[in-house]
């Protein structure tokens, strides 16, 4: 079954600091594929490293591992911040399916409850090179 994730209208998603240490594969529309560095991610989105800005509104497809589990989702590109190396670009997940969102979400929930006992989230690791 899809799931679509839907922003809390009066409560952000909690977010989770990876700082690029997971590897991402973004696929473009026309079968291209970037890589990039995923620095923060929540369950309705994150934001990536890219060696270059793709398109605001470009739909696309995120996938990552975590020690959790594959993720891998349908998302739209939102707002780019240039950056001397490359650029910074959050997304937004549109749709993915259940056992994708649940490897997520308890990525997202781990790494709360171990930054709440003053571990760092940046130790999350991926079990996946791109």
């Amino acid at each position: 079954m899809t799931h679509f994730p839907q922003p809390h209208p009066t409560k952000r998603a909690p977010r989770v600091k990876v700082n690029g240490a997971v590897q991402a594969v973004v696929m473009l529309e026309d079968g291209r594929r970037a890589k990039a560095k995923l620095q923060t991610v929540s369950t309705t989105g994150g934001l990536l490293r890219l060696a270059g800005a793709l398109g605001k509104g470009d739909f696309v497809e995120v996938a990552f591992a975590t020690n959790t589990g594959a993720v891998r989702g349908m998302a739209e590109m939102l707002s780019t911040m240039p950056t001397t190396e490359g650029a910074l670009q959050s997304f937004r997940f549109i749709a993915m399916g259940d056992d994708e969102h649940r490897a997520l979400r308890t990525m997202v929930e781990s790494a709360s409850d171990q930054t709440m006992l003053g571990l760092r989230s940046t130790s999350l690791g991926s079990t996946h090179r791109a």
